[in-house]
C-alpha cells in the first residue's frame, strides 16, 4: 500500500513539471470535432488588439516619392490651380452680376488700360530737368488720362445698372461694389485680366 501512494504521488510531480506545451490541446481533446479542425483564437482565449487605421499604409506595392518627384508634383498641381483660378475666378467671381459686368467691360475698349501707360509718361515729362513745355504738356495729359477715365467708368457703370435692372431684378448684388469691381477691370490689361474674357471686342452684350 505504501508503495501505491508513493507512485502516485510520484505521477503528480511528473504531471505538474509538464509544460503546457505538452498539455493536449481543444485539438486532441475534442473526439467530436472533424479531423483537421482548427480552433479559432476565442476558444484558445487569444485577444487580438484592433490596429489603428490612422497611419497604416495603402495596400499594393506603392513606392515611395522622392523629393524631386514630391516637388514636381506640387508645382504641377499649383500650376493647375492658377490655371483653373485664371479660367473661372475665385468665389466673387462666380456671381451672375459680376460674369455681365465682366463682359460689358471685357466688349468694349476701355481707356483704364491706358492710364497707367500714361501715368508713367506724366511721370517722366514732369521731371524737374525736363523743359517747362515738356512739363505742361505732361500736365495736360494727365488731367485728359484722369477726365476720360471718369467719363468712361461712368459710361460703364450706367450700362452695368440698366442691364442688371433687366436681366436680374431680383438681384441682391451691391451696385457699389459691382461699379468698383467692373472699373478696376476695365483699367487692368486685357491679357492680364481674370478670369479670361469670354466675348470678344465688339460683342453685343
Amino acid at each position: 500500500m505504501p508503495s501505491l501512494f508513493r507512485r502516485k504521488a510520484a505521477a503528480d510531480v511528473v504531471e505538474a513539471d509538464r509544460p503546457e506545451d505538452d498539455l493536449p490541446t481543444p485539438e486532441e481533446s475534442g473526439s467530436d470535432r472533424p479531423r483537421g479542425y482548427t480552433p479559432s483564437k476565442k476558444e484558445l482565449g487569444v485577444v487580438t488588439p484592433k490596429r489603428p487605421a490612422a497611419g497604416r499604409r495603402p495596400a499594393g506595392d506603392a513606392k515611395p516619392l522622392t523629393k524631386q518627384e514630391a516637388r514636381e508634383q506640387r508645382r504641377a498641381r499649383r500650376a493647375a490651380i492658377s490655371e483653373e483660378f485664371r479660367r473661372e475666378g475665385g468665389p466673387r467671381d462666380r456671381a451672375p452680376e459680376r460674369g455681365l459686368a465682366r463682359d460689358v467691360v471685357d466688349s468694349r475698349r476701355t481707356v483704364g488700360t491706358w492710364f497707367f501707360g500714361g501715368a508713367l509718361l506724366v511721370l517722366i515729362g514732369s521731371g524737374p530737368t525736363m523743359p517747362p513745355v515738356v512739363q505742361l504738356g505732361s500736365n495736360l495729359l494727365w488731367v485728359t488720362l484722369a477726365l476720360a477715365v471718369v467719363v468712361d467708368s461712368v459710361l460703364i457703370s450706367r450700362r452695368i445698372r440698366k442691364l442688371v435692372r433687366q436681366r436680374f431684378p431680383k438681384s441682391t448684388e451691391r451696385m457699389g461694389g459691382l461699379y468698383f469691381y467692373a472699373i478696376m477691370r476695365a483699367m487692368t490689361f486685357r491679357r492680364m485680366r481674370t478670369p479670361v474674357p469670354r466675348v470678344q471686342l465688339g460683342d453685343k452684350i
